[in-house]
């Protein structure tokens, strides 16, 4: 195998990932719905979540329409929490996820944009980390927010909507250069 660069190597993935679970949040400090189904739509984020509600224009506005977390890092924070099992509910995360490394799914190049096809319709793209809030000490306990630190998710947009479905799968769409705004 011929010698790759460090751009080439962030476009290669061993395995799809895929969609485990779909949480709206209707509201501020009530409970999440569990769906196994939601329309994503640019600009307003996955309809029936809060944020949907207000429609976002420019870059900068939408980098938070969908909050994503990792299922294989669920096992870690509850035992950080010593909890024997941790339901993705009480984290409010959109998008619970296995298969493929959430960090992993954001470019290191703010000239090229990384696009990831949710299933068959729905393409995002992910834009930052998605750090835990104070919350979590209420909904988990005392030093939550430390156990979730470089655990919390990460941000997306919505380039292209559709339907996200439970059991999607997820694959890296296209990589193409950006028009050299310098934003991810």
């Amino acid at each position: 195998m011929p010698i790759q660069t460090l751009r080439e190597l962030t476009q290669h993935y061993p395995r799809a990932g895929r969609v485990d679970a779909i949480f709206l949040r209707p509201a501020r400090l009530v409970p999440v719905v569990s769906v196994t189904e939601a329309i994503a739509e640019p600009g307003r984020g996955l309809i029936g979540d809060r944020r949907s509600m207000t429609r976002r224009t420019g870059e900068s506005a939408q980098k938070r329409e969908v909050t994503l977390i990792q299922a294989e890092h669920l096992p870690d924070i509850a035992g950080w929490l010593a909890l024997p099992r941790l339901d993705p509910a009480r984290l409010r995360r959109n998008l619970v996820v296995s298969g493929i490394n959430l960090l992993a799914m954001r470019s290191l190049f703010p000239d090229i944009r990384l696009e990831w096809q949710f299933g068959d319709e729905v393409t995002l793209e992910v834009t930052g980390s998605c750090d835990p809030c104070s919350r979590m000490e209420t909904e988990l306990g005392e030093g939550a927010y430390n156990a979730m630190r470089g655990h919390g998710g990460v941000t997306a947009r919505v380039l292209v909507g559709g339907i996200i479905r439970v059991s999607d799968a997820i694959r890296l769409r296209v990589s193409e250069p950006r028009n050299g705004d310098g934003e991810n």
